[in-house]
């Protein structure tokens, strides 16, 4: 599928954040590699900036980090195409690509795909995977292949996919402006299938999820996305399971829930 395939990423030169380098240069142990969902990620809908992405390759090939750069929600765009992936950007074998057709095709089918540059870093995949499950279904991936070879197909699927997803992101951001106190704020992803919402320090989500699985609404409390779990004031909002009606009465039942805790 063309969609996997990218060009070589073209001479140039850019200057390091300090931060960043300093960051690497001082880190005991070293990182093992750096672990990247650049566009839509999870759980904040965010995208990494496209003039940045060259800069961290560029740290992290000086300091000899390997990237592992995932993009399952990189077709799911709303206003325009996501920026090129780092490893367009990156010397052979400094990135690895992960794809998969799970968000952007048939979630049942669980066909994902890895962009290896590395020769010797894919024989180790490959052993791995081996042992793990022997392979993938062979059946569930000529089906997928069978689907997406027929690009104008594909283009006419993701085109729905895109135009639904869009269509319930503005029925949440429209519902949550409608419905919630002004303590609560959120971002308006460009993409993906996540917003990430934050209700203020006197509110703990997990405690907010307790009192709206009540009212038949649940979310992501945001503690699990920390690594200390440090923070408690933001969860993670899915847009894209709901219809629009729902997506409204859930948001409606939730900010009666934020009110309640807000006293």
């Amino acid at each position: 599928m063309s969609r996997a395939i990218f060009p070589s990423p073209p001479t140039r030169t850019v200057s390091c954040r300090p931060r960043s380098t300093r960051a690497l240069a001082a880190a005991e142990p070293k990182p093992k590699f750096l672990y990247l969902v650049c566009n839509y990620e999870n759980p904040t809908g965010n995208t990494l900036a496209a003039e940045r992405r060259p800069e961290i390759t560029e740290i992290c090939a000086r300091h000899r980090v390997p990237i592992l750069e995932d993009d399952p929600y990189g077709e799911i765009t709303f206003e325009s195409a996501a920026p090129a992936p780092l490893l367009r950007h990156a010397a052979r074998g400094a990135v690895t690509y992960l794809g998969t057709g799970s968000k952007m095709v048939a979630p049942g089918l669980r066909v994902a795909w890895m962009v290896v540059p590395d020769r010797d870093l894919r024989e180790k995949i490959v052993t791995a995977k081996q042992g793990a499950d022997l392979h993938s279904s062979t059946y569930s991936q000529y089906v997928f292949h069978a689907y997406v070879e027929d690009d104008a197909r594909l283009d006419a699927h993701l085109r729905l996919v895109r135009a639904t997803y869009r269509a319930r992101r503005d029925a949440m951001v429209a519902a949550l402006a409608r419905t919630m106190p002004s303590h609560v704020s959120w971002n308006v992803p460009d993409g993906g299938m996540f917003l990430w919402a934050t209700v203020g320090a006197e509110i703990d989500t997990e405690a907010l999820f307790a009192r709206a699985v009540e009212d038949g609404v649940v979310f992501v409390p945001g503690r699990p996305f920390y690594p200390h779990g440090e923070r408690g004031d933001g969860m993670r909002l899915n847009f894209s399971a709901m219809p629009e009606a729902r997506i409204a009465e859930g948001m409606e039942r939730l900010a009666r829930a934020v009110r309640q805790l807000a006293g």
